[in-house]
């Protein structure tokens, strides 16, 4: 239980991934690790491994992927871990770029058959944005994939990482006996158990016993090491910290292969919290008085009660529950009496907390996404970007009668951030406009529309595949254009629509002197 007067320093991160990259599975193997839970389980239950705890929507279940997220806290060796848990699937990604808000590191997960895939690509753009350090771990590995070295190449040149591995496999893909410590120098085999629901035996073999024990193997993994002596291959932590170079290892979540070296490489490696920017470019000192941000807000996780949850980064201060604080957006204090962790299904009071730390507050009603809280000298921390819509819905009542439902509804799915809403005259407030990262989104809105407020909608899928900022003049100019339509975001800004980025780019083209700019992890 963490205290007003814990020392222990704190890892926060996330792991991002393209979807059945094993990012769920992977979450799993670390709570293994961690000793919080008994038995591991992958995300489709295969081989009698249970259904993977992380997931709590039935819409998760069904399909065996994640859309909502959570946070994860676990102790490891003197240090407090905060694993925040992003939807995987790459049709509900928004949610995934917003958790990136709230840590320091992310894990890059990569599929060795696969490599780099386009929702990878697109969650890295926002860690280089954010300034936030990447160490890529290389799964699956148990199974036939793509050449190691070809995946270092792969990186360098899709990301402009420099890869540093700090293991390297032993075994081609498919045939993984264990990692060759980088820097030791040492063997690390693994032994496989059944079904990888329980933590994978290691045993230290030292470089002398260990070409008897891999053979062929073995000599590969040192011609392979020395190799990426030759190029420039070895870690530097001020590499890594400035975004320059990413550390990278070879594991197997599902065999629960490599998953403690991960977990000590983050205690290791990975930034402690620091100090926050705010909006005036001042830093709030992690030893200064409580302030925390608000990065996702979430309903429905308990049918049994019309609850809201919103989650919260503690960046500086210690929060204890109970505590009175200022909402940085209205000035009107807010009572912290119900404060919370919550890991798929399950919920543990929360009674402090320390910078780094996720906190789910609970009934909380006032608070939006990007929102601050503080305590003491007054702070605002930057708003939370929306990112780039490329699915877009015309959204109306099924049954006018429940229109006030229905409007009820969609303000509480905008200030989720489950969908962006986005309206104009033309189309007037009763025909609102859904703009989605995926489509999935609009599934859980139409399901959840008719759960939780009884107001079934319709949707009528609208033909653009793009959107940038532009402003009251722009808008202007460019809802003469022909396939074009301007629209407001509910947060003021205005949105061109686009049927594609060559449409886009010839507007541009066409009026030089009206603002357009591409929104964050735009394809266009």
């Amino acid at each position: 239980m963490t205290t007003a007067s814990d020392p222990r320093p704190r890892r926060t991160f996330a792991v991002i991934s393209h979807p059945d990259a094993g990012k769920s599975t992977l979450t799993e193997a670390l709570a293994l690790h961690a000793h919080v839970i008994s038995e591991a389980g992958a995300v489709h239950g295969k081989a009698g491994r249970r259904g993977t705890v992380s997931d709590w929507m039935e819409m998760e279940r069904a399909r065996g992927i994640s859309i909502t997220s959570a946070a994860l806290q676990f102790d490891y060796r003197d240090h407090v871990v905060n694993l925040v848990d992003t939807p995987g699937h790459s049709d509900f990604s928004e949610d995934t770029y917003r958790v990136l808000s709230a840590v320091d590191s992310a894990v890059m997960l990569v599929d060795a058959a696969k490599g780099l895939e386009p929702q990878t690509l697109k969650l890295f753009q926002v860690c280089a944005h954010r300034g936030i350090p990447v160490i890529t771990v290389i799964n699956k590995w148990d199974r036939p994939g793509l050449d190691a070295l070809e995946l270092m190449d792969e990186i360098e040149k899709e990301i402009g990482l420099k890869p540093t591995p700090l293991t390297w496999p032993v075994g081609q893909s498919g045939d993984f006996h264990g990692v060759l410590d980088r820097r030791s120098g040492q063997f690390i085999h693994f032994t496989r158990t059944a079904g990888g629901a329980t933590r994978a035996p290691e045993k230290v073999v030292t470089p002398d016993e260990a070409e008897a024990v891999a053979g062929d193997a073995w000599a590969a993994a040192l011609e392979g090491h020395e190799l990426l002596e030759m190029d420039g291959g070895d870690h530097d932590q001020e590499q890594f910290l400035a975004g320059r170079t990413t550390p990278v290892l070879f594991a197997s979540a599902l065999q629960n292969f490599g998953v403690a070296q991960l977990l000590e490489i983050l205690l290791e490696l990975a930034p402690a919290p620091s100090a926050t920017p705010a909006v005036d470019g001042s830093l709030r000192a992690v030893d200064d008085e409580f302030s925390a941000f608000v990065f996702k807000v979430q309903s429905g996780m308990d049918a049994a009660h019309r609850d809201r949850l919103a989650y919260a980064r503690v960046c500086s201060g210690v929060f204890q529950r109970g505590m009175v604080v200022q909402h940085g957006e209205t000035g009107k204090p807010f009572a912290t009496k119900y404060a919370q962790a919550v890991f798929g299904r399950e919920r543990t009071v929360v009674e402090t907390a320390l910078p780094g730390d996720i906190v789910g507050l609970v009934n909380a009603s006032a608070l939006r996404v990007g929102d601050t809280i503080y305590e003491g000298r007054a702070v605002q921390y930057p708003p939370i970007a929306s990112f780039a819509p490329e699915h877009f819905m015309s959204a109306r009542a099924a049954d006018t009668g429940r229109y006030k439902q229905f409007r009820r509804g969609i303000e509480q799915m905008d200030q989720e951030g489950v969908v962006q809403v986005l309206r104009s005259d033309l189309r007037g407030d009763q025909s609102p406009v859904l703009a989605a990262v995926g489509p999935m989104q609009f599934e859980v809105v139409t399901a959840r529309m008719e759960s939780e407020f009884k107001a079934a909608i319709k949707l009528d899928r609208l033909d653009f595949q793009l959107a940038m900022l532009t402003d009251l003049e722009g808008s202007q100019v460019l809802n003469g254009v022909r396939g074009v339509e301007v629209m407001r975001r509910s947060d003021g800004a205005w949105l061109a629509l686009f049927p594609d980025k060559w449409r886009a780019h010839t507007a541009a083209r066409d009026n030089p002197d009206i603002f357009l700019e591409a929104l964050p992890a735009s394809g266009g």
